[in-house]
């Protein structure tokens, strides 16, 4: 069994039953830390619909999110969700600026990890959007469209 993500006529996901459940579990919590629907209507008869507005505006909201973070425990339990929702995000056409999503955060951190060395920093050579792009690239070649 299998469940629909749809915008329109257009399938963006045909997740399993399971991936589909966790997944818009997930989709609840970031919609309470946001203050912010995400767009991602009800599952009726193994079908859902994306509203392409209302889901572009929480795209944005969990990445300005994402890179305003530097917390490696709130980073790890984000990572896999934040790279679904980007795969998604454009398979619907929406514009995921991916150099932005590398750049510093528009605005202060917040979920600061501070250690006994100070704030913590992601390993050398790398930025904290790294590890999520090469997760979405991952996914999108693993995520069934239907």
């Amino acid at each position: 069994m299998s469940q629909y993500f749809d915008m329109g006529d257009v399938t963006l996901w045909n997740p399993s039953n399971g991936a589909s459940r966790m997944f818009r579990r997930q989709v609840a919590v970031f919609e309470a830390e946001l203050g912010l629907g995400s767009g991602i209507g009800p599952m009726e008869n193994d079908e859902c619909q994306v509203d392409p507005i209302a889901f572009a505006a929480f795209v944005d909201a969990l990445l300005v999110q994402h890179r305003r973070t530097s917390h490696a425990i709130v980073l790890a339990l984000s990572e896999g969700f934040t790279a679904t929702v980007v795969v998604l995000a454009e398979r619907a056409g929406i514009r995921v600026d991916r150099e932005r999503l590398g750049a510093g955060p528009d605005g202060p951190r917040e979920d600061v990890q501070v250690s006994a060395a100070g704030m913590a920093d992601p390993p050398p050579g790398r930025s904290w959007s790294t590890g999520l792009r090469e997760k979405a690239a991952q996914l999108e070649r693993s995520m069934p469209r239907g």
